[in-house]
């Protein structure tokens, strides 16, 4: 069923695009956040004395707890009110920065991240709800979240510049600072041009089902984040991984179950919805894995501080940003299924070409060809899958529903960081052990230039004479074989998922085209067929 009922206020709202503008700007505060703090990580490293694990923690710990609880987030602004919950969330948000910045110990910057996390799962899903609902009209909804999901990617390619302008002319605490302005401007913009809206259909709390989704969901992305310090095949991660899928069973069964359901499992019973959004995982998979090992081959490989490493990333929020609405275009044309399928294709071309990525390699003639490439695969993904996974939801369970949305690109950002950061990890600690076995360096400095190419460089930077210059070439070179073993992966992955996707749509599409011989839709909002291009009397899906 398409959004819309009595919650909408979507072409009486004549101030909806100025929503629009409110809501993106709270998007892009709390997903900034993702990657803003990984340029900070030597410096934080330093002053903290925190070791490899500690930093992780640091990074991870926002998107443990932010993915754990956006379909909680979302169920709230149903129930409660979205921009109730999304105005709560922003000053959560903006208030718990202030002990982020002001951390004196490695565990209160985490704990402080943990808190930042659960608001920005209040924000997120409620920024997506709300702009399904007041724009009714699916042509302006169509655009809405085409330049919702740009944000969304963008944000992730700013975060490391603005870090690294922050970290250029402040200390790390201004990471965390600037989130206090931002945040209470958006509370403000919210408040002054976001309608109110909430579910007007209440059933009873599902208190079982937000404590089996979070318990599930959390326990499952912790797995994944710790399994690269057990291993993949350690009893650690096997037994916690099948615990969490296991309480996310019961939570299926269980909403499949309550007549005042948490969320809608049947709708994952359709293949263009469930495909749709895991279209959107295996993108963020690649996306988010991408920044993560960029970022390190800016500063570790090529010597860029955190302000040239963060303006080197720019390109891809551009490219994002250029692309968000022609790819809705395109998906006009061919389906929206089909353009995320060739989205995800062109995302793994753009893998294929970061093996070429060396030590003096040219950046305007292969890193930008490259990053621009995967940028276009991002945007082609994004506001297409988007808009598929939204067009299936009920009015009254438009926060749940983009909660989906927001998860999916939550887990498959974390498994991307995790499963790459973990290849690289392996590649890199087996190729400098192997190096360095025969060099005269004591015992101490091998095993800590094996722990990361950070700790290498640094460690390298320490020695003088040729033997320092040996351990940077081997370090170097030890993470730009894990960097192409990685890329390898995440373009097979990608691939992978583009034939999948291009099967089911094109699948769809044939059996649409077989139905709608017979009999056509005489509403103009009619639900349609996951995939089907413009043209015919439905809109595209």
């Amino acid at each position: 069923m398409v959004v819309g009922g009595p919650t909408s206020t979507g072409g009486k709202n004549r101030f909806r695009w100025w929503a629009l503008f409110a809501l993106c700007w709270a998007e892009l505060l709390v997903f900034v956040d993702n990657t803003i703090v990984n340029v900070a990580l030597p410096t934080i490293a330093r002053e903290m004395s925190a070791d490899n694990s500690g930093l992780q923690w640091v990074v991870d710990m926002y998107t443990l707890v932010f993915a754990g609880l956006l379909l909680t987030g979302g169920y709230l602004g149903d129930r409660f009110g979205r921009r109730l919950v999304l105005q709560v969330g922003l000053v959560g948000f903006a208030a718990l920065s202030i002990p982020a910045a002001m951390s004196d110990t490695l565990g209160q910057l985490i704990a402080a991240r943990a808190g930042l996390g659960l608001f920005a799962a209040l924000v997120f899903p409620a920024t997506l709800a709300i702009i399904v609902v007041i724009f009714d009209d699916l042509t302006e909804r169509a655009l809405a979240v085409a330049l919702w999901a740009a944000v969304a990617g963008v944000a992730i390619a700013i975060g490391p510049l603005l870090g690294g302008w922050l970290l250029e002319h402040f200390s790390w605490g201004a990471i965390f600072w600037v989130n206090i302005p931002a945040g209470l401007l958006a509370a403000f913009l919210v408040a002054l041009l976001v309608p109110p809206n909430k579910n007007p259909d209440v059933g009873p709390f599902d208190l079982r089902g937000v404590v089996l989704s979070g318990v599930g969901i959390v326990l499952f992305v912790y797995c994944v984040i710790e399994a690269p310090n057990h291993g993949w095949w350690s009893i650690q991660t096997i037994v916690g991984c099948g615990l969490g899928v296991l309480v996310l069973a019961l939570f299926a069964r269980w909403e499949y179950r309550h007549t005042h359901a948490l969320f809608d499992v049947r709708l994952f019973a359709d293949r263009g919805f469930a495909t749709a959004a895991l279209l959107m995982a295996f993108g963020f998979f690649a996306l988010m894995g991408f920044v993560f090992l960029v970022t390190q081959y800016f500063q570790g490989v090529r010597d860029y501080s955190a302000l040239e490493t963060g303006v080197r990333t720019l390109p891809f929020a551009i490219v994002m940003g250029l692309l968000a609405g022609p790819s809705m275009w395109l998906a006009s044309k061919v389906g929206a299924g089909r353009t995320a399928a060739f989205g995800s294709l062109v995302m793994a071309a753009g893998f294929v070409m970061t093996v070429q990525y060396d030590t003096d390699t040219s950046y305007w003639g292969v890193i930008v060809v490259a990053m621009s490439t995967m940028a276009a695969g991002v945007a082609l993904i994004s506001g297409p899958a988007t808009f598929l996974v939204l067009n299936e939801i009920s009015a009254g369970q438009a926060g749940a529903g983009a909660a989906v949305n927001d998860t999916s690109r939550e887990i498959g950002g974390t498994l991307g960081v995790a499963v790459l950061g973990s290849i690289v990890a392996s590649v890199y600690s087996a190729n400098v052990a192997e190096s360095l076995a025969d060099t005269p360096l004591p015992d101490e400095v091998k095993e800590t230039s094996e722990s990361s190419l950070m700790v290498g460089v640094h460690t390298a930077e320490q020695i003088p004479g040729p033997l320092g210059d040996q351990l940077e070439s081997v370090v170097k070179g030890a993470f730009i074989t894990g960097f192409h073993s990685a890329s390898w992966v995440a373009a097979a992955i990608a691939a992978g998922a583009a034939a999948a996707g291009w099967w089911v749509f094109q699948t769809d599409t044939r059996r649409s085209n077989t139905v709608t011989d017979r009999t056509r839709p005489t509403s103009s909002v009619a639900k349609t067929t996951p995939d089907t291009p413009a043209g015919d009397e439905e809109p595209v899906t």
